[in-house]
């Protein structure tokens, strides 16, 4: 496949350090896939309100990915932003606010995320009146489901597209209900839609156990990896740190070593975008070879850092497979 513009761009420019680590773990990808593997994402801090959907939504439809791993609030703020995107305010001076301006975004209804505010009324409330719904219904037939899922049926039933303020398209939320590939959260709980389901459980409105929790999806994600880590295997690339790459990437020295299933393969194929300072004890931030000794990379697994900014870092490597 013959390259496009931004491709050729970054081979032409990108030499050295991060910028080379790039371009090395953007054709490590494109081979992992042109060998049959498959790749898991993960989504770190605000990537859905960084609109990453816009490149990662492609990456989504053209089968180049098959698994995401993210933090409850980047499976909500994709669905924010996609209804309401108009809301959104940008501050561009966010680093000369004084608390008396955060105050007063708060009292707007503003909830800021670096230089971005999420409109809560027009974002959390438009979502919370039609997932309450779904909830509400799931727990009185006696049905669970991941919170994944519950996303999945609001996007496909369409009962928001009346709202949208953005290109669907670029929504990769949308993309993922419509492939139905699989998306793990671990720590679902750590999000607002977490925290209003749980005020429903209070309310004794919803039981707990009618969203499948956190365990249940390391056992759904064993025998997910079980399936589909056969030839070529499954790769991990890894956008920031915390919990969506910690959670998933466990799931291979919990068979191993817990299980004693040695038959295991390990993921083969690793890269992380991060900023994350490892001398600090940041495991979040351990470097590839760090994980070799916790069971999950081996030797031989093509290991990529790219200590950078992954709102920059991570687009170029998406349109760098997309061929762009």
């Amino acid at each position: 496949m013959s390259k496009g513009p931004i491709s050729q761009f970054i081979e032409h420019h990108y030499r050295h350090f991060n910028a080379a680590a790039l371009v090395d773990a953007a054709k490590g990808y494109e081979t992992h896939l042109l060998e049959g593997g498959k790749m898991m994402v993960t989504l770190a801090g605000a990537m859905s309100t960084a609109e990453l959907g816009v490149s990662l939504a492609e990456m989504i439809r053209q089968d180049k990915v098959h698994i995401i791993s993210c933090t409850g609030a980047n499976l909500e703020e994709d669905i924010m932003n996609l209804v309401a995107h108009s809301h959104y305010r940008r501050v561009p001076n966010y680093r000369d606010l004084t608390p008396q301006d955060e105050w007063e975004l708060l009292e707007k209804g503003l909830n800021r995320v670096t230089d971005t505010c999420i409109p809560e009324e027009e974002a959390f409330r438009k979502i919370q009146h039609h997932i309450e719904k779904l909830w509400k219904d799931a727990d009185a037939a006696g049905e669970r489901y991941f919170p994944h899922e519950f996303m999945y049926k609001l996007l496909l039933s369409e009962v928001m597209k009346a709202d949208y303020e953005i290109d669907p398209k670029d929504s990769w939320m949308i993309a993922a209900a419509k492939k139905n590939i699989p998306i793990i959260v671990g720590g679902w709980e750590d999000s607002t839609m977490g925290n209003i389901f749980a005020s429903y459980v209070i309310k004794n409105e919803v039981k707990a156990t009618t969203m499948k929790s956190g365990i249940e999806y390391m056992v759904w994600l064993a025998d997910w990896y079980r399936n589909n880590s056969g030839g070529k295997g499954v790769g991990f690339f890894q956008i920031g740190g915390g919990i969506a790459g910690d959670f998933p990437i466990c799931v291979v020295p919990m068979m191993y070593q817990d299980l004693e299933w040695h038959d295991v393969p390990f993921w083969s194929y690793f890269c992380q975008i991060s900023d994350s300072t490892t001398s600090y004890g940041s495991y979040s931030g351990a470097v590839p070879n760090e994980k070799i000794t916790w069971g999950k990379l081996d030797i031989h697994t093509p290991k990529y850092i790219v200590e950078s900014d992954a709102t920059i870092v991570a687009p170029l490597i998406f349109g760098y497979v997309l061929g762009w």
